[in-house]
């Protein structure tokens, strides 16, 4: 079996098409063993898919640089499946012997502390943070070689709140100096933001994604990227980026969700669909431009936030998406304050003079 210096915990689809397409297309490319970390029975059978000699597909279907893409992409970067579950010994092998980078991308509650974290040994019903104390504690007897732990989620500062819980499992089980030494210093921990729709797994394994795709990686020391690719970027200043994000592709959602309720919520509509009507196309050009981009000009953003909008636009415009209003109102509240109130907040620490009418009715905060 060929060394994987990559081992990663997480099967999703995102993931199928955004780190272990890259690391394929990576020259040279980078091996990876990937651990199921949930008990699912389907899941199982999409982990020995992956890692099947021919590799899997990745569609690539929408829009780049106003040309249609429609094209198929084949992963051949898995090298390995293994289960949490049924395979902790392999699995422990790979992380103390072969990796070199550890990546996750666990869900939204993969860094909640769960009861089983108590127990002695090794449970697979234990939270990620607590599995990942324990192949650190196995790496640090064999010798502790330095490692960079990449967090994938979308956890503001991911890679410190990662470390902060695996300190939190040390500090509740009285671990040795000597190894929380090693999990503070020995161990680099990445802070990193990922971008990139995936609309539909493919069976047994793959999945359809837009062209579009970011991974972007807190410059930071020891931190280096676990392969060389066009999406793969090292930058200064991982919050900008998180601004970009949030404030335009994840307000822009929110915005439409809006406008679509206002307007009596009615049908299924997608947003490919919706944003064509020339009133609603309109009325968010309208916010970006005169309430959005100019907060982004006082951040010294402006040129980044023109060309993040573009693309967000022609994102929202994939004719290949299927990307449900419906499924975009799901929380809505906690998505307006997060992601309008939040920016109606920079926006008055930034520039107090700035006016955000629109955003503010959104958000409740009147005129």
């Amino acid at each position: 079996m060929v060394k994987t210096p990559v081992i990663q915990f997480g099967t999703s689809r995102f993931l199928q098409a955004h780190a272990d397409l890259f690391l394929s297309e990576a020259r040279p490319a980078r091996g990876i063993t990937v651990v199921q970390t949930s008990g699912d029975a389907a899941r199982g059978r999409r982990l020995a898919a992956l890692a099947a000699p021919g590799g899997y597909p990745v569609r690539i279907r929408g829009l780049w640089e106003g040309r249609p893409v429609d094209e198929t992409r084949t992963v051949t970067s898995v090298k390995r499946g293994l289960s949490a579950a049924s395979d902790w010994a392999q699995v422990v092998r790979v992380f103390v012997e072969e990796a070199e980078f550890v990546l996750s991308n666990t869900g939204d509650a993969g860094y909640q502390p769960r009861p089983d974290d108590a127990a002695q040994d090794y449970d697979p019903a234990m939270s990620f943070p607590a599995k990942l104390f324990h192949l650190l504690a196995a790496r640090h007897a064999a010798g502790g070689a330095p490692l960079v732990v990449m967090p994938m989620e979308l956890v503001v500062d991911n890679g410190r709140v990662l470390k902060e819980a695996v300190l939190s499992v040390a500090a509740r089980r009285g671990s040795a100096p000597a190894l929380v030494s090693y999990i503070e210093d020995g161990v680099t921990w990445a802070c990193s933001l990922v971008d990139r729709i995936v609309s539909a797994p493919l069976e047994p394994a793959g999945a359809v994604a837009e062209p579009y795709a970011l991974w972007a990686i807190q410059k930071a020391p020891g931190v280096v990227p676990p392969a060389v690719h066009p999406a793969i970027e090292m930058v200064d200043d991982l919050a900008a980026i998180e601004r970009l994000k949030l404030h335009i592709l994840n307000l822009g959602h929110t915005v439409l969700v809006d406008i679509w309720q206002r307007r009596g919520g009615q049908g299924d509509p997608v947003v490919r669909a919706f944003i064509a009507l020339p009133e609603v196309g309109e009325a968010l050009a309208a916010i970006y431009r005169e309430e959005v981009l100019p907060v982004f000009a006082r951040l010294g953003q402006a040129d980044a936030a023109e060309r993040y909008m573009a693309v967000t636009l022609e994102r929202f415009a994939n004719p290949f998406l299927d990307h449900r209003l419906a499924d975009i109102a799901q929380n809505h509240a906690q998505k307006i304050e997060r992601r309008i109130g939040a920016f109606l907040d920079l926006a008055g620490a930034t520039d107090g003079a700035l006016r955000q009418p629109r955003l503010a009715a959104i958000a409740g905060r009147g005129a």
